[in-house]
This record gives structure tokens, C-alpha cells and sequence, in this order.
């Protein structure tokens, strides 16, 4: 199946007039989605300029998605987050240390009410849907352990969190990630999506969403347990249009860009989904830029229905660009132009 889509993401959200030059470049550089990167700042501050910005987009013939960008640090993202800011309660705790992290908790009602309430005013804004950005359980910092992966300890084990596993499972939370945990924590991780993304559909059932799950091998070696981890579960979700599995940096053999490819594209053709895989478009750039033919011929030959690279311009400009940050943006717009047939 050829390859139907190729998307970059996008800071830009100011004025339309500087986001159109933009995007006529995106559009030069076979971009045919643009993901918007939207802030929780820019929901606060810059949203009368949000509107305008899709339908600039849309005019010039682009796909959009909306990407709650960092939002509670909840999702990936570089950006501060105003809930935190304002609800120094709301945060994940590590199991070990009881310690606040810089994460909000994802199962407490106050911040499942602030993401469904911003993201229903962000779908009033006429894009053609959302991309969920690599929502995550925080990982505390921890020395790494071969049979876990990046450390033991793990989050979240606030009160609320506590509170829930009990009455789920009628005893208390443990302190170790025991086989229960992981089963609560996978359950709430998909609760909060479910709900809000059940609720866009509500208001309008042509709103696509996108799930971007991190691109872990979750075996014997390299275990974050992030809370998405059993991609079949993610996939499987019935108010989820694309499942789509994270950046891969350049210096990783091949044959793990095969591995993460073929779960993906199974994962989602097993639930009727489109599958999607990404390049990394920002601070790290392949030692042969034909690794970037290399690795989209992998993704088409493999059957992905859409690529994405992160981010435009290769982060030109930021302290996440490439060493060669526009080399690389021209080296992708060249693969999305060949694959498209352009």
C-alpha cells in the first residue's frame, strides 16, 4: 500500500501571515499535513489567532491536527505547563520517594476536566482533528536496571491514584510495579484519552485522532512502562483513527526500525486503523542523509500509511535543531516529494 500522508509538526502559532509563508514551504517540501504544536500558552494567550491559522492552512490545501503540545507535561513536549503552574497539588509521585514530580496526574479529576475542556475549545478552531503526542506516565530519575529498563521506581502513586486502586482492586497500592499496577495503570492511561476523545467525536464525528505511542521494545532489555505499552490495547480503542509509534534516533541499527515498523503496521491493521512512523526531523541527523530514502522505503515497503517528521525546518533556530537543521528539512521534503510522486 503506498503511503497516503506526510506530516511535520509546527511551533509557529502566531500570525497567520508569517504561518502561510510557512506553510507554502511545508507544501513545497511534500508535506501534505501539518500538526499543529499548540501550547497551553497558546490556548491562554494567542487563541483568537488559532482559527485563523487553520483555515490558512486549510485554504492552501493542508491537512491539520491539532497537538495539545506538553499539556501538564502529560504529553511529550519541551514547553512549561500553566496547569502545573496553577495546581502545585495535582502532580505524579514517585512510588519509592513520594516525591512530587514535574507531571500532573492524569487520573485526578481537576486535570481530566482541564485537558477535555481545552481540547473541546481547541476542536471549535475548524482543524481536521488531533494528535495525541506521547502521552506518559513521568519516569522518575533512576539509575538503569537491565531486566526494567530506565530504573525501578515508577509513577504515579499520589493519593488520588491510591485512592482508585483500591477501590478497583480492594487492597492497598504497593510500592513495587507489580502485575495489578501495571493492569491500573494501563487502564486510567486509556480512560483519560477515551473520554476526551469520545467527546470530540460527540461534537463532531469527522474530527480524525491520531495516538502516538513511544517506540520501546518493552522486552528483557529497555522497559519504561509509560503506561501505553501494550499497543494492542491503544490500538484497539474505538475512538482512535491512526496509531502511530515515535521517533527512532538515526544511530539505531536498522533492524530496530524494522522491529518497532512491523508491530505497528500489525497493531493497527489488526483494529482496522491507518499506521503511522516518524522521522527525526531535530537535533539529530543520520551520518549518510540517505539514510533518510533508506528508512521511508522501509516504512513504505513494510505497508505504513503515513509518515511524520518532527519538526519543520529541523528545528532551525532552536536549542533542539539539528547541526545541519535545513540540510535535513530539505533531505525529508526530498523523500516525502519522491514517495508522494512528485
Amino acid at each position: 500500500m503506498p503511503i497516503t500522508r506526510t506530516a511535520t509538526s509546527y511551533y509557529g502559532l502566531t500570525y497567520v501571515e508569517h504561518a502561510e509563508r510557512d506553510f507554502r514551504e511545508m507544501i513545497d517540501h511534500g508535506c501534505t499535513t501539518v500538526i499543529l504544536a499548540v501550547t497551553e500558552f497558546d490556548v491562554d494567550f494567542w487563541y483568537p489567532n488559532i482559527p485563523r491559522i487553520v483555515e490558512a492552512a486549510k485554504k492552501l490545501g493542508l491537512h491539520v491536527l491539532i497537538d495539545p503540545w506538553g499539556i501538564g507535561k502529560y504529553f511529550g513536549g519541551e514547553q512549561v505547563s500553566l496547569f502545573l503552574q496553577n495546581n502545585t497539588e495535582n502532580r505524579q509521585v514517585s512510588a519509592f520517594t513520594g516525591e512530587k514530580l514535574n507531571a500532573a496526574c492524569f487520573n485526578t479529576p481537576s486535570f481530566r476536566d482541564y485537558f477535555r475542556r481545552t481540547c473541546l475549545k481547541l476542536a471549535k478552531c475548524g482543524a481536521d482533528g488531533f494528535f495525541w503526542d506521547e502521552p506518559h506516565y513521568a519516569l522518575p530519575k533512576a539509575y538503569a536496571s537491565i531486566t526494567g529498563g530506565a530504573g525501578e521506581d515508577w509513577a504515579c502513586r499520589c493519593p488520588v491514584c491510591q485512592r482508585e486502586f483500591e477501590r478497583y482492586f480492594g487492597y492497598p497500592m504497593p510500592k513495587l510495579m507489580t502485575d495489578d499496577v501495571k493492569v491500573f495503570r494501563w487502564r486510567e492511561a486509556m480512560k483519560v484519552l477515551e473520554d476526551t476523545s469520545r467527546a470530540i467525536k460527540e461534537l463532531d464525528r469527522k474530527q480524525e485522532i491520531t495516538c502516538c505511542v513511544h517506540a520501546t521494545i518493552n522486552s528483557y532489555y529497555v522497559c519504561e512502562q509509560r503506561g501505553y505499552d501494550d499497543w494492542d490495547a491503544v490500538a484497539a480503542c474505538p475512538w482512535f483513527d491512526v496509531f502511530s509509534t515515535t521517533i527512532i534516533n538515526w544511530d539505531l541499527p536498522m533492524a530496530f526500525f524494522e522491529s518497532i515498523t512491523r508491530r505497528t503496521v500489525e497493531a493497527a491493521r489488526k483494529h482496522g486503523k491507518q499506521s503511522e512512523r516518524w522521522l527525526m526531523g531535530y537535533y539529530k541527523q543520520p551520518q549518510d542523509f540517505a539514510q533518510i530514502d533508506q528508512v521511508v522505503d522501509l516504512y513504505q515497503r513494510l505497508g505504513v500509511d503515513r509518515i511524520a517528521s518532527w519538526t519543520y525546518r529541523g528545528g532551525y533556530g532552536t536549542s533542539v535543531g539539528a547541526p545541519d537543521a535545513l540540510k535535513l528539512w530539505d533531505g525529508i521534503g526530498a523523500s516525502y516529494r519522491r514517495v508522494l510522486g512528485r
